[in-house]
């Protein structure tokens, strides 16, 4: 926590200068959780300023919102020592680890909330806390730490299974969407052990370093979501972070079958041009080939040795790659008629693909001393 210490005047006649720098001190006594609360109001609202109305996961808008809640919880609770609420924070805690999880599961699926009545399971966690708190608090801990330790697996699984897991992301931001859920899944595993330490730290010595505890678990929590955005805004191609295959995938020599199905998806990209289609992904994709996702993810990452994001993207950064040529648009308008909605993801892509930016890959094409412009590698 962020606190000034006042040394004591050994001079006389100074009381009075003592008092003000006392004063002072108190008034910048601020828990650095409050710092990390204010950063995810900030993160917040630009969330809601970049929806422009559409409808979103609204998980990931509660997620954040109760990520704020807990920070302020968490330094009332440390920074003022105020046991009161420690029953919200057990709550805060429970909510966050099922919202953690219910944002990212909501991207495999394109069904609305109505079609998964299922759901409405995620909220026995938070009612059986509740009612720890109220009848039963002894085994509230081991309880909390079971929640993140339970959540934290089934994160860590999804992470596993690769970006094309994340059926319903749009193509060109699923590989920032996969970061993110890789790095929450870190986040509530370690949430889990840091609980763990803390219920150690209370057996042993009454919680003397629980307080220290919870600071440097705020501090890496700052950490980690400015390593996300970061990672969401780089333009930086890293072609090895997005795993081209799914659980071994890789390894597999491509069927019969899979080289029909990739025909089939080349022919129907080339044909109808879906690849511009800002909100393509992967389940609209494999409706229109009336398959399984799955199945065109398997196909896709064995016979073009690629994810179905990447292959998506090689087709937009081709058709780019004309655009620049043959036309005198704006870049910014080659990115949105070529299928790209954030200009991140478009010069990410375009530096992955053609090893430049699309500025520089215009002049290239365009130079008198060039024949034709640089060759690139296509998905098709």
């Amino acid at each position: 926590m962020i606190t000034i210490q006042v040394v004591p005047d050994r001079v006389s006649g100074h009381s009075e200068a003592r008092q003000r720098v006392t004063d002072l001190a108190f008034m910048l006594f601020v828990p650095l959780p409050f710092v990390v609360a204010v950063l995810l109001v900030v993160l917040l609202v630009q969330m809601i300023r970049r929806s422009d109305g559409n409808d979103r996961n609204p998980f990931f808008l509660a997620l954040v919102s109760v990520y704020a809640l807990q920070s302020v919880v968490i330094g009332v609770r440390w920074g003022y020592d105020v046991l009161e609420v420690l029953p919200i924070q057990a709550v805060l805690a429970v909510v966050l680890a099922t919202l953690a999880w219910l944002s990212f599961e909501g991207l495999r699926s394109e069904r609305s909330l109505a079609q998964r009545p299922l759901l409405l399971l995620h909220l026995l966690p938070t009612f059986l806390v509740i009612c720890l708190i109220a009848f039963w608090p002894a085994p509230i801990s081991l309880f909390i730490i079971l929640v993140f330790a339970g959540y934290g697996v089934a994160l860590c699984r999804l992470a596993w299974a690769g970006p094309d897991a994340l059926g319903s992301s749009r193509l060109d931001g699923v590989i920032s969407s996969y970061r993110a859920l890789q790095l929450t899944a870190f986040a509530v595993s370690s949430s889990a052990v840091a609980d763990i330490l803390i219920s150690w730290d209370f057996v042993q010595s009454g919680g003397s370093h629980s307080g220290r505890i919870v600071a440097i678990g705020n501090v890496l929590a700052m950490l980690i979501l400015g390593a996300a955005a970061t990672v969401a805004g780089t333009s930086r191609p890293e072609e090895r972070e997005e795993p081209a295959a799914e659980e071994g995938t890789s390894q597999v020599s491509p069927s019969a079958e899979d080289a029909e199905i990739a025909a089939s998806l080349d022919s129907l990209m080339q044909a109808r041009e879906l690849y511009r289609d800002v909100d393509l992904n992967l389940n609209r994709l494999a409706r229109r080939m009336n398959l399984p996702a799955r199945q065109v993810s398997i196909a896709v990452n064995r016979v073009k040795a690629m994810s179905v994001s990447q292959y998506v993207n090689d087709y937009r950064v081709k058709e780019a790659c004309r655009l620049l040529a043959d036309t005198d648009l704006a870049v910014t308008g080659i990115m949105f008629d070529a299928g790209f909605q954030t200009k991140s993801n478009f010069n990410r892509e375009f530096l992955r693909v053609t090893g430049m930016s699309p500025k520089a890959w215009r002049a290239n094409a365009l130079s008198p001393n060039k024949s034709g412009a640089t060759i690139i590698r296509l998905a098709g």
